[in-house]
């Protein structure tokens, strides 16, 4: 226990503030404290100034020496005098309570934290590691360790630091305004990791409200909402071949699988309820169960809705609270952590869905955070989703953009993070989205178009792509907006890749139809060529399509239960093997009978037991093994060199027929639908290449629980023009089906021919 030596002998009457700048200070609008406590030269001496409402005695420690200070306000402002010309010095403060005393360095004592270049960049929109400034950030300066603040509220007329560490008053840890940053900021000694906190804030409407760190990396388990001092993780990354191989990748030409999957209900294969809650229960027990699960069925990435802290789980993630913090739901950042390197060690990719379109109400977020529209527009015209009951981000304010842009560069920076799927990218792009004439506002040119949001937009998908090579933007876009998977040079928005929602809708109401129809809407199918090369598309079948009353994927099939079955292989096989990269929702391989139900209930793993539905979750697996190798199905997938139609026009037997080329032109693969429940037999089709071809794939397999019509025989292209090609095939088309063939290999090289396109 340290001893210190009485210096009582030296009181002395101690100057009192300025009172204008007391007041500003016990009402919590000072704007700068540190005007009035901490170490000043006063007349002829120094003066140091501490306030504690709830102290019942304050000394200050200078080396071995203890000063009382005298109580000079009767709301706790003390005061110590040292008549004396000499420099500042080194001291701390001992405070006594009514059950108990402790030793502290002085808050008030310390320079700002955070840099006059940091704070430029910040306030012009262009700082690249804003997470590593703005928010909670432990901190050394000499020998005291502690914690720095720093929050944007430029409009505040007082902003304090509270926590456990001074009883939620926010009395005691007031902050100081830098300049006309609107940055507040403050060092307070001895907070370390693990200290919740929140700032209390003092708007300009007299109002004090309790708001969450919006650069908070770490946040408690809801229903509390506090941010979590964090500094930056201890984590020991092992995926550095990964991350090597990633960058040297090209997405655009590489084989692109997604499994989708809803963390808190996937739940994993074989488990029963209500067991699953109590098995996966954070990240790396869900690392381990899902790496392996989409290692065996062969998927390349996850998609993982929302993880950011978000306080409702009905919003899967998508009323976003805590913009640069994992949920706690499933643990630490550190387990974070280990969930994304376990998924590289795996070699399997992750992508995160990521919401900058809007933000929710809640008191503790991001609205109104400073008692005025901060983050938000104050006009609800171009300030409010009603759709979705939620604010949208002021993207022409330059914090704002960089705390978006911060927020995606540090997933990428401090997790990993191999992608983002940007949500609700229509919502952004334009001011009359979802709203009647009267409720928005024209842009500068009188159009509907969000300029500041296309600004916003180019310039994150411009920082992501040249500072973390080989990640993927993909947008969640649903209009016909062009270029949204262009570069910027040419005028697009960025992105790599782009939902096509249209392919999407088309081809479910297509396999809805009763076959007897669907002659007539032959074009569902054969539209999508038309426009597939326009943009870098994804083609999901998303967690969207199987919610709010649309029915599970299975259930949107036309039929009995085995038209069922036959139309969903069916449809697999033709995204498989439509141009594009791919997207499934968990549950979706397993031909999940029931719509999806987030609410603490897993997908239907139990229907395994079953032998249809396992038969079709192993055509799904057998199928993502078949397309990853088939560099046809995924090397040329946005130019029409790498597809050509055989015949798009068979509307009468509801046959689509196609080419998929590899970029050499040499391996060919005959994709052959056939959408009616008629087995067509000794079926004619044109084929590129002459010789022996074989069946690799087939939808009626009877592992498949088809009804195993397969082209076993020896299949030999005969000389003849048919379908404007120079050779044709004789097959059998079984019923409600897809049957890929291929030129069987041949030991020389087989020629590239000339005409083909």
């Amino acid at each position: 226990m340290t001893s210190f030596m009485s210096a009582s002998n030296i009181r002395i009457s101690v100057p009192v503030p300025d009172s204008s700048a007391l007041k500003d200070l016990f009402s919590g609008s000072s704007r700068n404290p540190h005007a009035v406590l901490g170490m000043h030269r006063v007349g002829n001496g120094i003066a140091v100034y501490v306030y504690d409402p709830d102290a019942l005695k304050i000394e200050i420690i200078v080396g071995a020496n203890l000063f009382p200070a005298s109580r000079i306000h009767e709301n706790g402002l003390f005061g110590c005098f040292f008549p004396s010309k000499r420099k500042f010095f080194a001291y701390k403060i001992r405070k006594t309570f009514e059950h108990s005393t402790f030793i502290t360095a002085d808050p008030y004592c310390f320079l700002p934290g955070i840099s006059e270049d940091d704070i430029s960049l910040f306030s012009r929109g262009e700082h690249l590691r804003v997470y590593d400034v703005m928010g909670a950030h432990l901190k050394k300066y000499g020998d005291v360790s502690g914690t720095l603040f720093t929050v944007w509220a430029p409009n505040a007329l007082g902003v304090s630091v509270v926590g456990n560490f001074n009883n939620w008053d926010g009395r005691r840890h007031a902050m100081r305004l830098l300049g006309s940053s609107g940055i507040w900021e403050l060092f307070i000694p001895d907070v370390k990791e693990g200290e919740v906190y929140k700032y209390e804030v003092h708007t300009c409407t007299g109002e004090i409200v309790l708001k969450l760190d919006p650069y908070a990396q770490r946040t408690e388990l809801r229903p509390n909402n506090a941010g979590i001092v964090s500094n930056g993780g201890h984590f020991k990354w092992s995926d550095d071949e990964w991350m090597q191989t990633r960058s040297a990748c090209n997405p655009i030409e590489s084989p692109m699988n997604i499994y989708e999957v809803h963390l808190g209900s996937w739940g994993g294969p074989g488990l029963k309820l209500p067991e699953i809650k109590e098995t996966f229960n954070n990240y790396r027990e869900l690392a381990v169960a899902l790496a392996d699960y989409v290692l065996d069925m062969g998927y390349t990435h996850v998609e993982l809705l929302p993880v950011m802290e978000h306080p409702l789980d009905q919003s899967w993630g998508y009323q976003v609270t805590g913009y640069y913090a994992p949920t706690a739901r499933y643990g630490s950042p550190d387990d974070f952590a280990w969930f994304m390197n376990h998924m590289h060690e795996k070699n399997i990719g992750v992508i995160l869905d990521w919401v900058p379109a809007h933000f929710p109400r809640d008191l503790f977020s991001l609205g109104r955070f400073d008692g005025t529209a901060l983050y938000e527009h104050a006009d609800p015209r171009k300030g409010e989703q009603k759709d979705w009951g939620t604010y949208i981000f002021n993207f022409g304010r330059n914090e704002v953009r960089d705390f978006l842009i911060g927020s995606a560069l540090f997933w990428m920076d401090r997790y990993h993070v191999d992608g983002l799927r940007v949500d609700a990218v229509a919502s952004m792009l334009y001011l009359n989205y979802s709203r009647k004439e009267g409720e928005w506002i024209p842009n500068q040119y009188g159009g509907c178009e969000n300029l500041e949001a296309v600004s916003f937009i180019r310039r994150l998908n411009e920082l992501t792509h040249s500072m973390f090579p080989g990640t993927v933007m993909i947008a969640e876009e649903s209009t016909s907006w062009p270029g949204v998977s262009r570069p910027i040079y040419l005028s697009g928005l960025g992105f790599t890749f782009k939902w096509n929602m249209g392919w999407m809708h088309d081809t479910l109401d297509y396999f809805a139809l009763d076959p007897i129809f669907r002659s007539y809407h032959h074009n569902r199918l054969s539209f999508s060529i038309c426009y597939a090369f326009t943009e870098n598309f994804i083609l999901p079948f998303s967690h969207d399509e199987v919610v709010h009353c649309k029915k599970s994927l299975f259930d949107r099939m036309s039929g009995d239960y085995r038209q069922k079955f036959a139309n969903l292989r069916a449809m697999y096989a033709y995204m498989a093997a439509h141009p594009g990269k791919k997207l499934i929702f968990m549950g979706g391989e397993l031909a999940q009978v029931i719509e999806w139900n987030c609410n603490n209930q897993s997908i239907d793993w139990l229907l395994l037991k079953y032998p249809a539905h396992d038969a079709l979750h192993r055509m799904v697996r057998e199928l993502n093994l078949f397309y990853r190798s088939q560099p046809s199905l995924w090397e040329d997938d946005f130019t029409m060199n790498g597809f050509q139609w055989i015949d798009c026009g068979n509307f009468r037997q509801s046959v689509f027929s196609f080419i998929r080329w590899d970029k050499a032109h040499r391996h060919p693969l005959v994709v052959i639908l056939n959408l009616t429940p008629v087995v067509r037999d000794n079926f004619t089709l044109g084929v590129p290449l002459p010789g022996e071809w074989v069946e690799l794939f087939n939808t009626d397999r009877e592992e498949y629980d088809g009804t195993g019509l397969l082209n076993g025989q020896r299949m030999v292209a005969e000389d003849g023009i048919f379908h404007n090609l120079p050779y044709h095939l004789t097959v059998r088309l079984p019923w409600l089906s897809c049957i890929i063939l291929a030129p069987k290999p041949s030991p020389e090289p087989v020629p590239l021919m000339e005409g083909i396109s």
